[in-house]
């Protein structure tokens, strides 16, 4: 696999609340997840690293070789760490209401586990065509699926960054899962609404679709969701089975 990632403070917030990792379990299984500490909320940084850095090294103490052993272990693992943050969450005061949204994947070969909870995204680039992958977890998601509001008022609603699940705040931890198969030249991005919400999904497809390095395309996605005003942190990640390097930023 071939793995790149970056991630950017944007230009209005006044730290990064987004966390990002790669991990391998002992029989070399790759694990990628992304996680955006809920902007407005305390501890946002907080709770993101714990998602990313506990899943991520409980996964690194499995033997999983299995896609239907390893979204059982995902489906526990999430209930589980969303019970630590909201044990962290009341222990501390300024931690109180503190949460993050995560997507990630779990690689087997030409299949992947894809999962998410919240509106940080998985997209798939195949054959120069992006296509989203995951669904958000938002009040605006939820008014758009029942047509209260059209696409193009979705874009700038005023309630756009309310999410529906996380981890952290509620008890409702239920992750969507499903699997994709990849093919040689696809190309798997897993991101933060910093980016979602700053880039086209046109924009987007061109920049994967040219034939810059990973690294490039990340740094040039960041520069663009920066240029369209770099409102929340930004923090992307790509995947392809293409090549067996790994880059990251």
């Amino acid at each position: 696999m071939n793995f790149a990632y970056k991630s950017d403070v944007g230009k209005v917030r006044p730290r990064n609340e987004d966390y990002v990792g790669i991990f391998k379990n002992t029989k070399e299984i790759s694990f990628a997840i992304v996680a955006d500490g809920l902007g407005g909320h305390k501890g946002g940084d907080v709770a993101s690293e714990m998602a990313v850095s506990h899943l991520g090294f409980r996964f690194e103490e499995t033997a999983i070789e299995s896609i239907d052993v390893a979204a059982n272990w995902l489906v526990n693992e999430v209930q589980r760490e969303n019970k630590l943050i909201l044990e962290r969450s009341n222990q501390y005061d300024d931690l109180n209401g503190m949460g993050t949204t995560i997507v990630c994947a779990i690689f087997f070969g030409d299949e992947v586990l894809l999962a998410n909870i919240g509106d940080s995204r998985g997209y798939l680039l195949r054959d120069s065509n992006l296509t989203q992958l995951t669904e958000d977890h938002s009040l605006v998601n939820e008014l758009l699926k029942s047509g209260q509001i059209s696409t193009e008022e979705a874009k700038n609603h005023p309630q756009k960054n309310i999410v529906t699940r996380t981890l952290g705040i509620s008890e409702n931890a239920n992750i969507d899962e499903k699997i994709i198969k990849l093919e040689s030249n696809d190309i798997l991005l897993l991101c933060s609404d910093g980016l979602s919400n700053m880039v086209d999904n046109q924009t987007i497809q061109k920049i994967l679709s040219n034939e810059s390095s990973f690294v490039t395309k990340c740094k040039d996605l960041i520069v663009l969701a920066n240029e369209a005003g770099g409102k929340d942190n930004i923090t992307l990640l790509l995947a392809s089975p293409s090549s067996e390097r790994r880059n990251e930023q």
